[in-house]
């Protein structure tokens, strides 16, 4: 069994660094720090690792915070798709000038051009993978997950 102070000095995780790189200059986390925080972990990672990076660390996060059932599984790799998917297209540097490109990608509700609001409440959405049900994503088109 690991002593309590064992764990001061345990290795960050992947998602902890990243959190502290897009926290180091924001007030909070909302929803363009979200963003921030899967690009760079898309950018360093790859679109398939960074779904479970970035899955990973917000399903600890909300269990951490004591709100595990905010966790929803097809939204936070819709996410990360939808910020890979820019992400190849970019030739950005830096997020600031990601977001400038793709400002669509800020919009909180991004999400309802693809899914019904109830899709995305089911349980099975919340633990698992679930296909958008009112458009698919331009670059899965005719893709069976």
């Amino acid at each position: 069994m690991t002593a309590p102070d064992d764990r001061v000095h345990e290795e960050p995780s992947p998602f902890t660094e990243l959190m502290g790189e897009v926290m180091a200059d924001a007030e909070r986390f909302g929803h363009r720090q979200h963003i921030h925080l899967t690009w760079l972990a898309v950018r360093r990672n790859g679109t398939a690792e960074a779904v479970d990076l970035v899955s990973d660390g917000i399903r600890r996060t909300a269990r951490y915070a004591g709100v595990p059932q905010k966790y929803n599984s097809t939204v936070s790799r819709a996410w990360v798709e939808l910020v890979g998917h820019h992400a190849d297209e970019s030739d950005a540097a830096d997020f600031d000038s990601f977001a400038s490109e793709c400002p669509a990608l800020l919009d909180k509700k991004l999400l309802t051009r693809f899914y019904r609001p109830a899709t995305l409440a089911d349980a099975a959405a919340r633990t698992g993978w679930v296909e958008p049900d009112l458009a698919p994503f331009p670059w899965r088109q005719g893709v069976k997950a």
